[in-house]
């Protein structure tokens, strides 16, 4: 992997970790564009650029990384539970499913659920929940199912998330914001889980490409997370929804 493989990876990982278009999709595809090949030291790099997203959901909402709001993340750990368990249990299974033409259908059926939650599901005047931290036991268990969608490959996990929140009752903007948090420990034991599994490649790997792929992520990251939100209180998830499906008809054509 060269600089210029780092920085084009790390701007994809810190641009669709946390909008509803599926980070792995994007990686999976640009990976096979740059010819890059899954090796132990891409491995090592995807640990580096998975650890710069979670440290840029801690800055972007480190007021919430506190003990005063152990109410709310008492509810984003019980969404995590169902990702968690099947995760562990079903992991040479999830692996199996990673495939381009997979990816692509699984992008234009998460472009049509988007249109059709934004077109007969959402009443912005009659949202009971715009505050994160009010969200209930019960909402954030429905969350934490609808996120086990994201185990497949180009579904998304922050659109898994974001779609079960809207369905519960949350406005677009405590939709990401749940998705943001519930990032946390999701990314969390996924990076600890690779990193256990794959320290020794640190040893043979560029530590330049490395460094700068961190970089590159992180501040992407720490950026698409405000722009988000800002973009959240002016327009619906209709735009994301068209991009899914156009992108995934895409894939299906270039790559059939």
């Amino acid at each position: 992997m060269t600089l210029f493989d780092s920085i084009i990876l790390g701007v994809i990982e810190g641009f669709t970790e946390f909008l509803p278009i599926s980070s792995t999709g994007h990686l999976i595809v640009a990976s096979q564009f740059l010819g890059i090949d899954q090796t132990a030291k891409t491995k090592a790099y995807e640990v580096i650029i998975q650890f710069a997203a979670i440290l840029a959901v801690i800055l972007n909402y480190k007021e919430k990384f506190t003990f005063k709001k152990i109410d709310l993340w008492t509810k984003v750990f019980l969404a995590f539970i169902p990702i968690g368990a099947v995760g562990f249990l079903f992991a040479d299974q999830i692996k199996d499913l990673f495939s381009i033409q997979i990816v692509a259908t699984m992008f234009i059926i998460g472009g049509i659920l988007f249109l059709i939650v934004e077109k007969y599901f959402i009443d912005e005047n009659n949202l009971p929940i715009n505050d994160v931290e009010k969200i209930t036991l019960k909402q954030s268990m429905i969350i934490g199912f609808a996120q086990i969608f994201a185990l497949i490959p180009g579904t998304s996990r922050a659109g898994s998330t974001i779609i079960g929140a809207l369905l519960v009752g949350l406005s677009r903007k405590a939709s990401a914001e749940f998705s943001f948090l519930l990032a946390f420990p999701v990314m969390s034991a996924v990076t600890a889980y690779d990193l256990l599994k794959h320290y020794k490649d640190f040893n043979d790997a560029n530590l330049m490409v490395l460094a700068v792929g961190f970089v590159v992520a992180f501040l992407v990251a720490y950026l698409t997370i405000k722009l988000f939100l800002k973009f959240l209180e002016r327009f619906t998830f209709v735009a994301f929804g068209i991009y899914r499906i156009v992108f995934g008809v895409v894939l299906l054509i270039v790559f059939s």
